[in-house]
């Protein structure tokens, strides 16, 4: 059987269903847990967190690979990041709203694109 989201084969009896549709672990993790990049809560904990760090901010490999990234080629759309990266777009989603809860990089609409960018503190 295939997910009906990624299209992946799925072994018998790890399929998971929702709403009549079966889906791998991973797109139904996703569709139970959606990423919110505009999240004042999660902004407001991940500040206290890093505060509370100081030299020591908690950033994985994979962000800090984001962040690598966006300070060498600018301002980018997040699916160059995922295939540059080759990255699932799901997994880069996530760490890129990780790192704007923390308020390392930021979103931007230029020449009508959604790219993403290293924060510019002011």
């Amino acid at each position: 059987m295939q997910c009906e989201k990624c299209k992946a084969v799925i072994n018998e009896g790890e399929e998971q269903d929702y709403h009549g549709q079966l889906f791998c672990e991973d797109c139904y993790f996703d569709l139970l847990s959606p990423v919110k990049a505009c999240d004042p809560w999660a902004v407001h904990s991940a500040k206290t967190f890093l505060n509370q760090q100081g030299d020591k901010s908690q950033i994985n490999p994979l962000q800090e690979k984001i962040l690598d990234f966006l300070r060498e080629k600018g301002p980018t759309e997040q699916n160059i990041i995922s295939s540059h990266l080759q990255v699932k777009s799901t997994d880069i989603e996530r760490e890129i709203a990780s790192l704007r809860h923390m308020e390392k990089i930021c979103g931007e609409l230029i020449n009508g694109k959604k790219v993403v960018k290293i924060w510019d503190k002011k």
